[in-house]
Parts: structure tokens; C-alpha cells; sequence
């Protein structure tokens, strides 16, 4: 916009500034030639009118003369007064006697310093009186002096309006001319420019020069036709070099086979990619594939097929692995590179190898050539393994080349601890997967004490996992990879379904407890979970008041909103809401406001310390007094000792559970646990 206001001010002001000045001058002069015309005429009508004044009166005069009579001479002078150019009249004889006599001063007038140089301040006449039968004999002489300021007035009026109408018509016609000159030229000029700033250089033939109208045959048509021609010529051009400047990156940059970088393109990538893992504290996964008796096809079959088989591989990696979070390249021969990134630990690098395997596993058709071809893959962490690119490609090519020496497809970690770790992790997910199918699971119950009261009010469902090979599977070892993969949804509605054919079962043999199932994170983002619940609870007909759902703190921060719109309808239905291992995630008052909740469960590390570690005390009795304040009731976890039993009722913590009253029981055993608990309790009471 600047560059158009500097031709705004440096063309369209300049061509004005011109042709005003032109005009102006030309108007001066012409008025000054009109003007000095003028003056000639002016100067002639003065001596016109003399001589005029002078052949009027000469007879007259001529008379007095003759007749020697000074009263004639002197009416002759008085009558000449009669006009007001007359500034002197006198009648003498030949030798210079007067016989009439007139005189009065100049007329004063300001603009005589103008007018006397042209005019001069008077006009002298003198006329030679003689009779007409006798011009030879002179009888005396007529002399007139006319003062020219009233033709002069009247033919500086004349001027003034002359210059004034003179350089008005300059101007008017200079700002015509203008006007002509910039829609003609000026504006369609400054069109162009605006057209020719928005032409990309590094484009320029995307978008050429706008024509203006009514100029498509005038100079201006054929210079924006001719500059659009140089444009399309320059943006072939460059398109050329871009191609070819394409052409010798790709060769340089990307392997010719398949496509994919080149082995220094990917360490410059690998390099941007660990940089960013660095900053964000993530892990990478570095894994190198080497295809299983590459050699053996390639003799066997051909090299041509050997290198389609490399451009099927590449193929089927890159697109199974498409997306940003992945990098694949081709470092050469038999091997290709992938980098996975924004992992959160190596289990996920686990399931990635496993997909590479199945990848390259499928059969292919080549040449009417069924073709099966496995690999084996070497795997290294950033940044567990290595920290600088070429040691992490290193580490994932050591331990591919370690991995072939002991079997061919499957894959190996640089850390032989972490191997062995991911390993068994993926095993056992596997076994989970069947667990459920094979009727593993079982449930367990630990009872929950009124504090007050001294009695059973319920008990909470705990699942536990028999492994047949490794037996008893603690819960913290397979909940977290249940919920990773997805199952802990099939599990956790087995465990409520158990759970209330339990509570079901016990209240027909007069034992109505409260039941408490844990409801993880992934079931409460499932859509119908709440219906799910609520058809549970009528297909065994138990009410919904003996159900209690337990979920954790950060089970419904992640979608609080809808975590509490479910959690209001379970708790709508009657069923009871408790936070679970209360002090450990958020503990906001804010959450605490919006649920629905009736319990907050301490977490059992704060009871295990408690009248120890005093600020393990200090936490719990805040959570008591907080509970208490929001007329919620707290359920201390992990009661161990009757010190910590007494403790907390005296605190005014009304519910409790741990192994101070019992641990997990098996359904009959809880049956008998709280038989003899009740009797044992009526015996003290009495």
C-alpha cells in the first residue's frame, strides 16, 4: 500500500503540478499579450478622441484667433473642461501669447505607478489654427493635454478581469487535462501496480497481471499482455528448477526402491524426533527390521524379486504405520528403520513390534510366486538406551543382528531386564485375554465394620486372577494392563455381575449387606454404562441401595462432565457413590461439590502409618473432618491394629476395613466370618 501512495504522489501529483504549471503560464502569457493589445488600443483611442475633441473645436478656435477676440478663446477653452480626460486647454497666438487659458491638476489615483509608464501621465496635442482659403498663414495655436488615468482605470478593470478569467480557464482546463490524464493513464496504472504486487515470486504464473478495462488494444493492453507473457515464461522456468531441484533431493534424500528416506535423511529426522522427545519427556521407540533370509530369495528367486519384495515391505509399513507418530525408512539392503514417538513406556513399542511382525508375515504373490518371508526385529528406548541418534540406531542394529543369532521372527529389546519385563507383560496380557473365557477369575470379599455399631453393613468385591501355571496373579499386576488393552470393561462387568448374584443370594439367606464394586476409569467412559449397571441390579432383583460403586479420583477428572452426568443418574437410582483411595489424586472440594458422593475412603498408605508418621495423621484426620464438615461418611482402608482401630474412632471415622477385622474372604468364608463375628458381638454385649 506504501509502494502505491509513493506513485500516487510521485506520477499523479507531479503530472498535476505540470500541467498546472503549464497551464498557468500559458494563461499569463496569453493574457499579457490580451493585455498589452489592449494597451494599444487604449492608447490609440486616447489620440482618436484627441483629435476628434480637437476637429470639434478647431473652427471655434480658429475664430478667436483670427478675430483677435479672448472672450471666444476663452468659452472655446471653458468648453473643452467639459470632459474629464482634459487636464489642460490653451488658445495662444504665433508667438505665444495666450488668449483663452485652462488648466487643472492630474487626477490621483494609486494605480498611476502602474499606468504613467505605459501611458505616460499626459497626453500633449497641439493644433496649428489656420483658415482654410489660407492654410500656409498660421493665426495661432490649439494646445490640448488629455491625463490618461481614466482610460487607464478603465483599461486596468479590463486587465484584472482579463488575467482573473485568463488563469481561471488555465485551470480549469490544466485539472480537465488531470482528470483526462488520470483516468486514462494514472488510475489504470495504479491498477497494474496493485495486480503486479500480488504476484508471487516464488509462483509468479498463479496469478498474472489484471487488464483494465477499456485498454485491451491501447499501449497499456499491450504492455500487461507482454508483462503476463514474462510471468508465464519465468514461472515455467522456475517450475523446471523446482522439479528438477526435486529430482536431485529425492535421489540424494529418498531411497530410488521404495521411496522412503534415505539413511542420513532418517538420522536427521531421528535427531528432530529424540530433540522433541526430550522436551516433552516422552519415550521413542528406535526399531530396525531385517528381513529374514533376504539372501536366500534373492538366489532363489531373482533379484527383481527380491527388490519387489522390499517395495511390498515398505508398502505394508508405511501404510499400517501412516501416521505422525511414526517415522519409516529404508537403512539399506534388507533393513528398514522405525521410529515410534510419544510413547509412555516400552509396552507400547511391544505391541508396534508385534504389528510389524504380522505385517511383513503375510504371503505375497510375485510373479505367480507365493512368497512368505518373516523378520526379526532389534528395539532400543530413547531415552533408557541412548541419548545421541547414531548410538540409538546402533544399539537397534546390535540388537537385531543378536536377535537373528537366536531364531528368526520375533523381536528383542536392547536391555535384556526390560526384554524379559515386556515379555512376560505381553504373555500375561495374553493370558488375560483367555482368563475370563476359562473361568480364572474369582471373587473375594472384605468386610466393612460400623465403627458405632460394631457390626457387618457390607463388604467389598475384590477380584483375584488363578493362573494356572504362575497361581495367585495380584490385582496391581493385571488391572493396569486390563485397562490399557480394553478388557477391564468385560472383566468389571463380570465382577458386578458376580458381585450382585452374590449380595442376591445372601439377602434370601437373611444376610442384606451393602456390596462395594470398583468402577475404573474405562467403564465409566463406556456410553451405556449406566444402563448396564441398572439392568445388572433387575435382572437379580436386588435394590439399588445395596450397591455401592467405588471409583478413584482420577477416574472422572479426565471428562468430568460426564462422568458426573452418569454418576447422578446411578446415584438418582439409589445406588451409592464412594471416592476411592481419598488424598492420593486431585482432592479438590470443587469435584466433591458436583458428585454425588456418600463415602470418601482414605487410602490405606495414610492408615498404615497412622500414630507413626505424623503427617500420614495429620492427612487422615483431615480427610475425617472434611468428610464430616460435608456430611459424608469415611471409611478408613487398611486397619491393621486395634491402636489404629481405637484412633479412628475416637476421630469420629464411622466405617472401617482391613485386616485387623479380616482380610478377603471366599463367599463361605465370609458366610461364617460374619456368623461368628455377630456372635461374638452379642456374647460381649451381654
Amino acid at each position: 500500500m506504501q509502494n502505491t501512495f509513493e506513485v500516487e504522489h510521485r506520477l499523479s501529483y507531479r503530472v498535476l503540478r505540470w500541467v498546472l504549471g503549464v497551464a498557468l503560464i500559458s494563461g499569463i502569457i496569453i493574457s499579457a499579450i490580451q493585455v498589452a493589445l489592449d494597451a494599444g488600443r487604449v492608447s490609440r483611442s486616447v489620440d482618436v478622441q484627441a483629435s476628434q475633441t480637437i476637429a470639434l473645436v478647431r473652427d471655434a478656435a480658429t475664430q478667436s484667433v483670427f478675430s483677435i477676440d479672448n472672450e471666444l478663446a476663452q468659452q472655446v477653452v471653458d468648453g473643452l473642461f467639459a470632459q474629464e480626460a482634459i487636464r489642460l486647454a490653451r488658445i495662444t497666438h504665433p508667438d505665444g501669447e495666450p488668449l483663452g487659458n485652462g488648466e487643472r491638476p492630474l487626477q490621483r489615483s494609486a494605480f498611476r505607478p502602474i499606468t504613467d509608464p505605459i501611458f505616460d501621465a499626459e497626453r500633449r496635442y497641439r493644433e496649428a489654427l489656420s483658415r482654410p482659403g489660407n492654410p500656409d498663414i498660421i493665426y495661432g495655436y490649439l494646445d490640448i493635454h488629455y491625463d490618461t488615468a481614466f482610460a487607464a482605470g478603465t483599461w486596468l478593470e479590463r486587465t484584472s478581469v482579463t488575467f482573473a478569467s485568463g488563469i481561471a480557464s488555465a485551470i480549469i482546463l490544466g485539472m480537465a487535462l488531470f482528470v483526462v490524464f488520470h483516468l486514462l493513464l494514472t488510475r489504470p496504472l495504479l491498477r497494474i501496480v496493485r495486480s503486479v504486487k500480488q504476484v508471487d515470486p516464488e509462483q509468479p504464473d498463479d496469478r498474472l497481471v489484471a487488464l483494465p478495462p477499456g485498454h485491451h488494444t491501447d499501449e497499456l493492453g499491450l504492455w500487461v499482455n507482454a508483462t503476463n507473457n514474462l510471468l508465464v515464461a519465468i514461472g515455467d522456468t522456475q517450475k523446471q528448477h523446482r522439479e528438477a531441484e526435486d529430482r536431485v533431493n529425492r535421489l540424494a534424500r529418498y531411497d530410488q526402491l521404495t521411496g522412503l528416506p534415505s539413511r542420513d535423511t532418517f538420522m536427521e529426522m531421528l535427531q528432530k524426533d529424540i530433540h522433541d522427545a526430550g522436551e516433552r519427556k516422552s519415550v521413542l521407540a528406535l526399531t530396525v527390521c531385517g528381513i529374514d533370509d533376504f539372501k536366500s530369495v534373492n538366489e532363489q528367486c531373482g533379484f527383481r524379486t527380491g527388490d519387489v519384495l522390499l517395495q511390498a515391505v515398505a508398502d505394508r509399513l508405511t501404510r499400517k504405520l501412516g501416521s505422525n507418530r511414526f517415522t519409516v525408512s529404508r537403512l539399506g539392503s534388507d533393513q528398514f528403520a522405525i521410529v515410534e514417538k510419544g510413547l509412555r513406556d516400552g509396552y507400547q513399542a511391544a505391541d508396534t513390534a508385534d504389528q510389524i511382525l504380522a505385517c511383513v508375515n503375510r504371503p505375497m504373490v510375485i510373479d505367480d510366486q507365493t512368497v512368505t518371508m518373516t523378520a526379526t526385529l532389534g528395539v532400543a528406548l530413547f531415552p533408557g538406551d541412548a541419548s545421541k541418534p547414531d548410538r540409538l540406531l546402533q544399539s537397534a542394529e546390535q540388537t537385531m543382528a543378536l536377535a537373528k543369532q537366536h531364531g528368526h521372527n520375533h523381536f528383542q529389546f536392547y536391555v535384556a531386564s526390560i526384554d524379559q519385563e515386556i515379555r512376560e507383560r505381553k504373555q500375561l496380557e495374553k493370558d488375560l485375554a483367555q482368563a475370563l473365557g476359562n473361568h480364572q477369575f474369582h471373587l473375594v470379599y472384605q468386610p466393612q465394620i460400623n465403627l458405632e455399631t460394631r457390626r457387618i453393613i457390607g463388604a467389598e468385591a475384590l477380584i483375584r486372577w488363578e493362573h494356572p501355571e504362575k497361581g495367585l496373579v495380584p490385582p496391581d499386576h493385571f488391572i493396569p494392563i486390563s485397562e490399557v488393552n480394553g478388557s477391564i470393561v468385560e472383566i468389571g462387568q463380570w465382577v458386578l455381575d458376580q458381585a450382585c448374584w452374590q449380595a442376591a443370594r445372601w439377602a434370601e439367606e437373611g444376610m442384606p449387606l451393602r456390596i462395594a464394586v470398583n468402577l475404573s476409569a474405562v467403564q465409566l467412559r463406556q456410553a451405556n454404562i449406566v444402563d448396564d449397571i441398572l439392568s445388572t441390579l433387575k435382572r437379580h432383583r436386588i435394590p439399588a441401595g445395596r450397591l455401592e460403586l467405588e471409583v478413584t479420583e482420577t477416574s472422572f477428572m479426565t471428562n468430568l462432565e460426564d462422568a458426573v452426568a452418569k454418576l447422578h443418574r446411578l446415584s438418582k437410582a439409589g445406588i451409592s457413590i464412594a471416592v476411592d483411595d481419598f488424598g492420593t489424586g486431585y482432592s479438590s472440594l470443587t469435584y466433591l461439590k458436583r458428585m454425588p458422593v456418600q463415602h470418601l475412603k482414605i487410602d490405606k498408605q495414610f492408615i498404615r502409618d497412622l500414630l507413626v508418621n505424623e503427617e500420614d495423621t495429620r492427612i487422615a484426620n483431615t480427610i475425617i473432618d472434611l468428610g464430616r464438615s460435608l456430611n459424608l461418611s469415611v471409611v478408613a482402608e487398611g486397619v491393621e491394629t486395634a491402636e489404629q482401630e481405637y484412633y479412628l474412632s475416637q476421630r469420629g471415622c464411622k466405617l472401617a476395613q482391613g485386616y485387623f477385622f479380616s482380610k478377603p474372604l471366599s463367599p463361605h468364608d465370609f458366610e461364617t466370618f460374619v456368623a461368628g463375628f455377630h456372635r461374638k458381638l452379642v456374647e460381649n454385649n451381654a
